[in-house]
Formats: structure tokens, sequence, C-alpha cells
């Protein structure tokens, strides 16, 4: 059995632990995917086991995340990484390309892991669980193309009907805050793909001049040491560079574009909870107008009063665990990109000192020898 782990930011328990990696390619004659392991430790007494290994591809994931938002509305979902690879950064299939998908992979299960609801979604469990031909088989007793495509008509009627007539105003403060949140976050990823790629110019620009600066040392008797010693650095503050770009594209930029997803899932879930209230107000309507039996429609008017209550709760719980997340990883993420660039600038300028207290030495012990008769 696994001992339970404490977190050292917070009192909770853990008692399931999913890690994602080994991915593996698969070729078709009809498709080329890639499928990843997903190994599951618990102590938790509803799984039969202690320990689960299945593999999983994308369509999967995306599975998974479809039930989570079918079975809790109002929940804010994390997000899928569709968009966490940046065009002209990776190509698809590329060793670059899985491991940033697999890592995007394996936060979103642990985000679900450490959801206090979703962790015990029944899907979930199954997704962690079964094996390649039970989730075949679990998939095709959901709703039927059908079905869904009837889902999907009542929704966007529902998102047309106008403004929300009694939606409340914390409903409204969030909704406001999502739309500034999702204009900032979005200028804030602009931003870092042009400093990274700005880095990435000037890193191969580098990358030209300390080959050059050593060619250029053959033919110069006089200052060849030096202009070897120029070549040297310029390769040192290009190592830093790179590393300092690998800072930029493994923390900053997938973080970003996280939230920028996360964004848009708010705007789903703001929008789910207007079409419950919308529901609620229409019934309300319908019976002021007396357009059919008043006692069924109180009853149902009740019902509809608790399901807007429910989605209320769950979303407003969900919203400030959402926030307090949102800002640990703003927090920990622009941390360490200044940390890495005060070692950057450390690294770089103990380079360039080095090598002009080194031309200073050279340049006296020149003078000393010309002075000697």
């Amino acid at each position: 059995m696994i001992n339970q782990y404490k977190f050292e930011d917070g009192p909770e328990l853990r008692d399931l632990f999913i890690t994602v990696d080994d991915p593996e390619s698969h070729i078709t004659a009809i498709e080329t995917f890639i499928t990843y392991r997903v190994v599951t430790k618990t102590t938790r007494g509803e799984f039969d086991s202690s320990e689960y290994e299945v593999r999983r591809r994308y369509q999967d994931f995306l599975w998974l995340k479809s039930k989570l938002e079918e079975a809790h509305p109002t929940l804010i979902i994390p997000p899928l990484p569709e968009k966490f690879i940046m065009k002209g950064m990776v190509e698809r299939f590329s060793d670059e390309f899985i491991e940033t998908r697999r890592k995007a992979l394996h936060k979103f299960l642990n985000r679900i892991a450490d959801h206090p609801t979703l962790t015990f979604n029944e899907d979930f469990k199954i997704f962690l669980t079964a094996q390649a031909w039970e989730l075949s088989s679990h998939k095709k007793q959901g709703p039927g193309l059908l079905s869904r495509m009837g889902q999907t008509v009542r929704a966007v009627a529902s998102s047309v009907r106008g403004a929300v007539k009694n939606r409340p105003e914390m409903f409204t403060e969030m909704n406001n805050y999502v739309e500034t949140f999702s204009q900032k976050i979005n200028l804030l990823d602009k931003i870092a793909h042009r400093i990274y790629k700005e880095e990435r110019d000037y890193c191969n620009e580098m990358k030209e001049y300390g080959p050059i600066h050593t060619l250029w040392s053959a033919s110069e008797d006089a200052i060849g040491d030096s202009l070897k010693g120029l070549a040297g650095c310029i390769e040192c503050c290009c190592r830093a560079t790179e590393r300092r770009m690998a800072g930029l594209s493994e923390h900053l930029l997938p973080m970003l574009h996280e939230y920028i997803l996360y964004s848009e899932i708010l705007m789903g879930v703001l929008k789910r909870r207007d079409q419950i209230q919308g529901e609620l107000d229409s019934k309300v309507d319908a019976l002021a107008n007396k357009k059919t039996e008043k006692d069924l429609f109180s009853e149902e008017i009740g019902k509809l009063e608790d399901k807007v209550e429910r989605a209320n709760n769950a979303l407003k719980a969900d919203w400030d665990r959402w926030k307090q997340n949102m800002q640990w990883d703003m927090r920990s993420t622009f941390t360490n990109v200044a940390e890495n660039n005060l070692r950057y600038y450390e690294e770089c300028l103990a380079t360039w000192e080095s090598f002009l207290a080194s031309q200073t030495v050279d340049l006296r012990v020149d003078e000393d020898s010309e002075d000697r008769p």
C-alpha cells in the first residue's frame, strides 16, 4: 500500500497519484497517433487495486473531458493541451511536441485528481483503471449522435435568447472578470512569444559570431589569443541564452496558454450557468402568464430553483479554488522566470569580467616586456 502524502502548501492528504509517461507512436493504414502510459497509485477503498497501468491516446483524454463537462456543467474542468503547441516552435509528432503534450496531459489528470469533486467522478475512475477494450465498450454506452446533436441545438438556442434577467450580481462580476482576464492573458502570451522569438534570433546570431572569431584568430598572431577568448565568451553566453529559452518554453509559455484555455472554459461555464438560470426564468414567466396549469409549473419551478442553487454553489466554490490556483501558478512561474533571468545575467557578466581581467593582465605583461632593456 502507498503511504498518504501531505502537501507542504496545504493540510490535505493525497491518496491518488497519477503519472503520464512513456509515449509510443502507432502507425496504421488509416492514421498515425501517440499513446501514453497512465500509471495510477492509490489507497482509496473504492479501487480494487492499489496500482493500475493503462495506455491512453489523446482522443481518450478528450472523451474524459467531455464526460466531466456533461456530469458537472458548472464546475471548472481543466483544459486539455489543444493549443499548447505554438505555431512555428515545433512540428507535430516531433520529440518536443510529444514531450510538451505529455506534460500537459500529466497536469490535466493531476488537476482532476486534486479537485474535491471531479476526483470522485466514475468516468475518471474508469479512465484510470479500464483496459483499452473495456474503455471502448464503456464509451459506446454514452449518448448517441442524435442525442448529442439535440443537446447542442438546445444549448445554442438557449444561448441566443438574450441576457438573463435575474442573474445574481456575483456572476455578472465573474463574467466581467473573465473578459478582462482573457484580454490580459492573451496580451501576456503575445509578449512572451515576442520575447522568445527575439531570444531565438539573438542566440542564432551568436552561434555565427563564435566560429567567426575563432577563424579570425588563426590569421592574427598579435591578437589571436584575445580573439579566441572572445569566441569562448560568446559561446558561453549562447549556452546561457539557450538555457533561458528552455525556461521560457518549458514553463512560461505553456502556463500562459493553459490559462488562455482556462479563460475560454470559464466563459463556457458561466454561459451554462446562465442557461440554467434562463430555463428557470422562462418557467416563472410562463407561470405568471398562466400559460399552463399552476400546480404542474410550480413543481417544475421548485426543481429548477434547486438546480440553479446547486449550480451557483458549485461554481462559487470552484471559482474561489480556481483563482487561488491561478494566482499560485502565476506567482511561481514569473518568480521562476525572474530567477532564471538573474542567473543568466550573472553568468554572462562573470564571463565577460573574467575575459576583460585576463586581457588587462596580458596588456601589463606586454608593457613590462617592452620596458626591459
